[in-house]
């Protein structure tokens, strides 16, 4: 499984010109399954994305976390993360887990992050979503499970 987060000022997702989820401040976290991930995956990502210190306290340093801050999360399912461009420019796709699990582990991770006291917008699984943020930095980091 692997995230990438970025910190934001604001993001929307829409899907057909109809507007999701928005968030005002906090996190935009992709969300990549690979074949034969677990729910345990899903804990330890979820965990980070919680306590992850990016925001800036009073002294200026990334010493916070979305929590401390009051920010929101926005979680997106991509299985292009799991994309492989290795050869040729046509990416395969074959890392990826098929997308009933990944709904499913992708569900699990949204709740996981609630049932931590943060307040979690989702996007809409396997939909064709328009994603527009405003970065914050910009910040962004990239975590993996293997």
């Amino acid at each position: 499984m692997k995230i990438v987060v970025q910190r934001v000022k604001k993001t929307t997702l829409s899907v057909d010109g109809c507007k999701i989820s928005e968030i005002p401040f906090g996190l935009t976290v992709f969300l990549g399954v690979k074949a034969g991930d677990t729910e345990t995956n899903a804990d330890y990502l979820m965990k980070k994305v919680a306590g992850l210190r990016i925001f800036e306290d009073e002294n200026g340093k990334m010493n916070r976390s979305v929590q401390d801050v009051g920010g929101e999360v926005l979680l997106v399912s991509q299985f292009t993360l799991y994309g492989d461009a290795k050869k040729g420019f046509r990416p395969s796709f074959s890392l990826a887990e098929r997308p009933e699990r990944a709904n499913e582990l992708y569900e699990y991770a949204v709740k996981r992050l609630q049932e931590q006291g943060v307040c979690v917008k989702k996007g809409v699984f396997g939909a064709d979503m328009k994603i527009e943020q405003f970065n914050d930095g910009p910040v962004t980091i990239i975590i993996d499970t293997d």
